[in-house]
């Protein structure tokens, strides 16, 4: 069983990692270290120098910024020091307005931004930021997760370093989670405790239907609900799932002023943890209370995982945050903690490999790929359906599974990583 001190700390990570995010958290983090070094300079910088580490480039490069129709860095930058207000978090960029996009083009015109990739960094999440107007100049430093400051100055001045915390690494958890831990956490805390995430339902869903009445991204979401849900795919829960996932990854990768609940630092991880388990739920006329064990058991899966695998790696995030839907499906259907491990080896043996090639529009389809086999998954574990230990990466024990899933995203296709960017930087 879940100690009550374990519960608390269960609870207080899931406050920390399943929070509201406005766009792409990569450019958007950016954002947040231009704003935190602008308030720390005093006022609007006259030059920007941005150094970041490959993978935040590589998830930056094409996704949109909200409320600005335009794609990439350099308007994020300039509307963090525009408008960016730290306080917000992950919703630096929540009070942009045309006239502030105006003046951010402005900026980038005259050429007051600076982007680099820092050289020397073993960190897959690092972000630099130095500002300068006349004699003075700050500095701003997100590493490893990305809300959290490592360095803060204003010109000579130290307010802040913990650069020397092992290699920029955030104070580790005393809690070691493992998936029965997961699964006894969710399906027995005290439900008023935990009903915080049902605003995961909300938001995410909410997300899905405002990109429905619109044109974001490759309509997906609204191609999968069209025609096509008649004709090719039925009318059926299983394309909902679909549907739903797609949509509301269309709106956030294409740069819609629209919300939704992340996970682990990712929207996209958030979106798929949420939607297949809440169409699942709505559509199979679940209780409210099976609704939030599964949203709690399917996002601290995820969790779980990212402890695991770092904010960042060559492994698509959609693998992990399928994974986390798929244990919350399995749940729903009546799946005790046996199936919901059949699913995860299940998952683990299927999409292990996905590469993640930075975040943009067609991050939608890489969501739909995920979660249809989320659904697979369960539909084979609830008939006690699984991949063995004979088979692959699989093992016998359902953490060694994950395990071997982090280890090969972690460090395995690192290589794969470094090819990935120098393609996406050198195409003619």
């Amino acid at each position: 069983m879940v100690s009550k001190s374990e519960r608390e700390q269960i609870i207080s990570l899931i406050h920390q990692e399943v929070i509201p995010a406005i766009g792409c958290t990569e450019p958007i983090a950016v954002a947040l270290a231009v704003a935190k070094a602008t308030e720390t300079l005093g006022e609007r910088p006259e030059k920007i120098e941005v150094l970041l580490s490959a993978n935040i480039l590589k998830n930056a490069m094409g996704v949109g910024i909200p409320g600005t129709d335009m794609i990439g860095l350099p308007i994020a930058v300039a509307l963090g020091a525009i408008i960016g207000k730290s306080e917000y978090q992950l919703e630096v960029l929540r009070d942009s307005t045309p006239e502030a996009v105006t003046a951010g083009k402005k900026m980038i015109e005259e050429k007051r931004i600076d982007i680099k990739l820092k050289e020397g960094t073993s960190e897959k999440l690092y972000i630099e930021i130095q500002c300068k107007s006349g004699n003075k100049s700050s500095c701003a430093i997100i590493c490893r997760e990305h809300t959290h400051f490592v360095y803060i100055a204003s010109d000579n001045e130290v307010l802040l370093d913990l650069k020397n915390e092992a290699d920029c690494e955030t104070e580790e958890h005393s809690l070691e989670l493992n998936l029965k831990k997961v699964y006894e956490f969710a399906i027995s805390a005290p439900l008023d405790e935990i009903r915080f995430i049902l605003e995961t339902a909300r938001i995410n869903k909410a997300a899905a239907e405002q990109s429905f009445e619109g044109e974001y991204g490759h309509q997906l979401g609204k191609i999968l609900k069209g025609k096509y849900e008649r004709q090719v795919m039925g009318d059926s829960l299983f394309s909902h799932i679909l549907s739903y996932t797609s949509a509301a990854c269309d709106a956030r990768m294409a740069g819609a002023m629209i919300p939704v609940m992340s996970n682990s630092g990712s929207g996209n991880q958030g979106i798929a943890a949420t939607l297949p388990v809440v169409v699942y739920a709505e559509e199979n006329d679940k209780s409210e209370e099976d609704l939030i064990r599964a949203l709690m058991l399917s996002h601290l899966t995820v969790v779980y995982i990212k402890q695991n695998l770092g904010r960042l790696s060559a492994l698509c995030g959609c693998v992990v945050a399928a994974t986390g839907s798929s244990c919350g499906i399995t749940y729903l259907m009546g799946g005790k903690y046996e199936q919901i491990s059949f699913a995860v080896k299940n998952m683990i043996a299927n999409l292990t490999g996905m590469i993640c090639d930075g975040a943009k529009p067609s991050c939608a389809l890489k969501l739909t790929s995920g979660v249809s086999t989320a659904v697979l998954s369960a539909i084979m574990a609830m008939e006690n359906k699984y991949v063995t230990s004979v088979e692959g990466i699989i093992d016998d024990d359902v953490d060694t599974c994950i395990r071997n899933l982090t280890l090969i995203g972690a460090e395995g296709m690192n290589e794969t990583d470094r090819l990935v960017l120098d393609i996406m930087t050198h195409k003619s």
